[in-house]
């Protein structure tokens, strides 16, 4: 009886360790965990310390063999590309876990602790964990590289208009803009008719182009030179060239249509006035209100010129201002414009004042025009017309004056304007001293387009106190409803910067 009590009491499930004497569960190596540890290191050949490539410039992260990604702080891609850093060493053990151990962003390090097993012994399974240190090392990749370079380029688009009046580039200025068409460029060079864009690849290049085509009448040639190739892989490496023509009309120019065109287009006079260039030209007849767009096939395969450059508007003051109810139109007449009225005028030039010569127009800007007021306009009478157009055409049909807009005080608008636009960063060279009142021009024309103005980005200028939106002059302005605010938030999301931007005030 007392053998088998004794039998009893003992733990038959338990061994001794065969090194150390421990009772131990029964394994096979007959060895306790302490023990094997001492013996047997799984980690080994995994390197406990790894660099790592980080480019500062773009935030992005090295993945060889060559590719550059954009990866978060202790994110799932991070974790893929750390553990692709040791990939060979881990393929002779079973991973079980890894995850980041938590460290400073700015400490340059990245802990990832890994739980491994792995059969040793008699096919004892032992199970580690580890923390791996990976070493973040700066290193500027290729793109930006070539980024900072400023002379390496492999693509280049010349856009040029030959035009004396820069409104078509402040207007595809402020649509690049927009819709951040400029964050591929490696730089923009503005030279004097027109402006270039560097590209590091090609196809960024041609993403331009598409874009240009949409947004402003315009044709382009593509060429490219060959710089290097190698014969034994079969690869070359060019530099294309892009040439981008935009049409040599602005807004508010006088042209002079082509008789096929003109019929083309509802039997519109020949004479007419660009009102606006946006994916097409835009005309209108100033006889006849009536309103044609031509877009960049259809210019290019019957082309025109402006007659007049801006330096030739004049000042004319309204002596008289009739409109005109019935408007008589002919056969296949094509759309009359609703924004614009009729009318007709008896104008004299503000220099002539002291003479008894007026002119007799037609304009389009009946609707705007009182007498005393001043407008400005192209005296097509005592102008020399060189336009193959014109000079073919009974001189009976071409008109003495041409009204374009009305004039206002320029100064007071200035003041008056708490808008502004925000800017290409570009290099300048061969600054024209006009260049600040074609600018002035452009700014004008949005003030008094609502069309054009619904494509650009206007920023409320928080410097400039707000006013009534009426002019006493009664000059177009833009309300505060069609501004956005132009907000600048600091990196401190706690900082009373970043809090009074957004409107934020904090009581102490």
């Amino acid at each position: 009886m007392e053998y088998m009590t004794e039998s009893t009491n003992r733990s038959p499930g338990h061994i001794l360790c065969c090194e150390c004497g421990v009772p131990i569960s029964p394994n096979p190596a007959n060895i306790c965990v302490a023990c094997l540890r001492s013996k047997v290191d799984i980690s080994q050949g995994i390197p406990k310390q790894v660099s790592i490539s980080f480019c500062k410039q773009c935030q992005r992260y090295f993945q060889p063999p060559g590719t550059w990604i954009q990866c978060a702080l202790e994110s799932r891609e991070l974790l893929a590309l750390c553990l692709n850093k040791i990939k060979a060493p881990l393929s002779k053990v079973r991973l079980v876990d890894a995850g980041f151990v938590w460290t400073e962003p700015h400490s340059k390090r990245l802990k990832v602790k890994l739980t491994i097993q792995k059969e040793v012994m008699n096919g004892a399974i032992l199970q580690q964990v580890f923390v791996v240190d990976y070493v973040v090392q700066c290193q500027m990749c290729g793109d930006c590289h070539r980024v900072e370079a400023k002379d390496f380029w492999k693509a280049v688009i010349q856009v040029r208009q030959k035009t004396l009046h820069k409104k078509t580039f402040y207007y595809l200025e402020q649509l690049i803009l927009k819709y951040g068409m400029h964050q591929n460029t490696l730089r923009i060079k503005e030279i004097h008719d027109g402006l270039d864009f560097y590209y590091s690849s090609k196809q960024h290049a041609q993403k331009m182009v598409e874009f240009l085509q949409c947004t402003v009448p315009c044709r382009y040639k593509a060429s490219q030179r060959l710089i290097s190739q190698d014969i034994h892989s079969n690869t070359y490496n060019y530099k294309s060239t892009f040439s981008v023509e935009i049409v040599p009309v602005c807004k508010d120019n006088v042209v002079c249509l082509s008789p096929k065109l003109a019929q083309s287009l509802g039997n519109m006079n020949q004479i007419c006035v660009c009102i606006r260039v946006t994916s097409a030209i835009h005309l209108i007849d100033p006889n006849t209100l009536q309103v044609a767009d031509v877009d960049g096939s259809t210019f290019w395969n019957h082309p025109f010129n402006s007659l007049c450059h801006p330096k030739q508007l004049e000042e004319f003051i309204v002596m008289d201002c009739s409109i005109v109810r019935d408007i008589k139109r002919g056969a296949g007449a094509g759309m009359i414009s609703k924004k614009h009225t009729l009318g007709e005028v008896w104008v004299q030039k503000t220099s002539e004042l002291n003479t008894d010569k007026q002119y007799f127009c037609r304009t389009h800007l009946g609707h705007l025009l009182n007498p005393g007021d001043l407008v400005l306009g192209f005296d097509l009478a005592n102008c020399n017309l060189n336009d193959e157009h014109v000079n073919k055409m009974n001189s009976d049909r071409v008109p003495d004056v041409v009204l374009i807009k009305k004039s206002y005080d320029r100064t007071k608008r200035q003041r008056r304007r708490n808008w502004k636009l925000k800017e290409l960063a570009r290099e300048r060279e061969n600054m024209d001293t006009d260049d600040e009142r074609q600018y002035q021009d452009f700014l004008e024309d949005l003030e008094e387009d609502e069309t054009i103005r619904k494509n650009v980005n206007i920023y409320r200028d928080s410097a400039i106190p707000v006013e009534s939106d009426t002019d006493d002059e009664g000059a177009p302005r833009i309300s505060l409803a069609e501004m956005l605010e132009d907000l600048h938030i600091s990196q401190d999301a706690t900082g009373g910067e970043g809090l009074d931007a957004l409107g934020v005030h904090t009581e102490t």
